[in-house]
């Protein structure tokens, strides 16, 4: 299989990474002592925008949209290699305007909205005016499952009324989020995948309540972060159901295979990153009367890392080139094995640069131990692990079976 990149694409390329090494990565610092130093963690640092506004004016903007009218027009096999670069930094894809959740939730506005929710919340996105949030996760169930979300979507004359509650949803403490997606049931007595509905909620509606930022491993990832919320009798007008009543599941469909996929991409730089870092390591310390770069064990990490980089790099490749051609539901099983595959090859590749490193690979002085929770905490994220092998290991079944 040729994954030979075009002309556009290979300059694309070179122009991000270009931009990430002359930009991005000597911001990261700056970035995250900003953050440290605030008396409100909640605050955007101003290099962000600084950030945003350089990479707007050079054309690398929207790069994840493969609507012309909106974005590059690229494809997922074109956009994959760009949006692995931007994942050498956590703060990269935020800069080029390609970050989930919003990636996600402007494709779902772009495939469902109403032009009337386009203007409103598409178009600020587009800009990067505004953030946005996904509500799915609860508490009290397990979410793995989306068809066990208890949180009420009812309709009462012209309006809907929510009530439940959330965590989980990424991106809404950050002083920009504007707009939540939120999934609920709109029909407790329907058919099983017939129940769910996504409804538009502004973060101003009167009975939204942000309880708390969650923390991964310790962190609260400000100033972007994660939220509880409670939605305590939330009134809002008709118009702000997302396709129909009742299919939730229709969307969440449409959004999760791409989000998916980028997440690959971008856990794929953050591994290679790792491993570069790891070389250049090995390479200036010694211990016990060599350098560590002539161990042994030191070798083995090193050819074992990039081994399984490039095997994953290949695996998300062949996923996006088939959801090119086929489309997203003929690529299903080339996605789970993606899922289930990239998240824990990062981790395992970023655990190794971070003993090399000592104890520099888990301080703040490395993008190290941040990359490592990431990795981790994507192996939960857009259906874990399990779920992915029990979805993968059906279909080839069902596969043999059929002959």
């Amino acid at each position: 299989m040729d994954f030979e990149l075009n002309a556009k694409t290979a300059a694309l390329k070179e122009r991000v990474a270009d931009f990430m090494e002359r930009h991005v990565i000597p911001a990261e610092h700056e970035y995250h002592a900003y953050v440290e130093a605030s008396d409100d963690r909640w605050v955007i640092p101003p290099i962000m925008e600084e950030l945003k506004a350089k990479a707007r004016a050079e054309g690398l903007w929207n790069l994840w949209c493969p609507h012309e009218e909106h974005g590059a027009g690229l494809n997922n096999l074109d956009y994959a290699p760009l949006a692995e670069v931007m994942g050498r930094s956590i703060i990269g894809p935020e800069v080029f305007n390609c970050n989930a959740p919003d990636t996600g939730n402007m494709e779902v506005f772009i495939q469902y909205g109403t032009a009337q929710q386009k203007a409103d919340w598409l178009e600020p996105l587009l800009a990067g005016e505004i953030r946005s949030a996904f509500c799915m996760t609860e508490p009290d169930v397990a979410s793995s499952d989306a068809t066990n979300v208890q949180s009420s979507i009812l309709r009462d004359g012209d309006d809907y009324v929510i009530n439940g509650r959330k965590w989980w949803a990424t991106g809404a403490p950050d002083p920009r989020c504007k707009i939540l997606i939120v999934m609920g049931k709109s029909d407790f007595e329907a058919e099983k995948y017939k129940q769910q509905s996504m409804i538009l909620v502004p973060m101003d509606t009167p009975g939204v309540k942000m309880i708390r930022a969650m923390k991964v491993f310790g962190s609260d990832d400000a100033p972007h972060g994660h939220a509880e919320f409670v939605f305590d009798n939330v009134r809002v007008p008709a118009s702000n159901m997302l396709l129909g009543q009742g299919r939730g599941f229709e969307i969440a469909q449409g959004r999760l295979g791409p989000g998916r996929i980028h997440h690959c991409m971008r856990l794929i730089g953050c591994a290679q990153r790792a491993l570069e870092a790891m070389l250049d390591r090995v390479s200036s310390r010694e211990a016990f009367g060599k350098k560590l770069s002539e161990q042994g064990i030191i070798r083995q990490h090193i050819a074992l890392s990039a081994c399984e980089i490039e095997q994953a790099r290949l695996l998300t490749m062949a996923a996006a080139d088939k959801m090119d051609r086929e489309g997203n539901k003929a690529a299903r099983d080339l996605i789970a094995m993606a899922k289930i595959v990239v998240p824990q090859m990062a981790q395992t590749v970023i655990d190794r640069a971070i003993q090399a490193h000592g104890a520099m690979g888990v301080s703040q002085d490395s993008f190290l131990a941040e990359a490592f929770a990431y990795a981790r905490t994507i192996r939960i994220a857009d259906g874990p692990d399990e779920v992915h092998q029990n979805s993968l290991a059906k279909q080839l079944l069902r596969a043999r079976q059929a002959g």
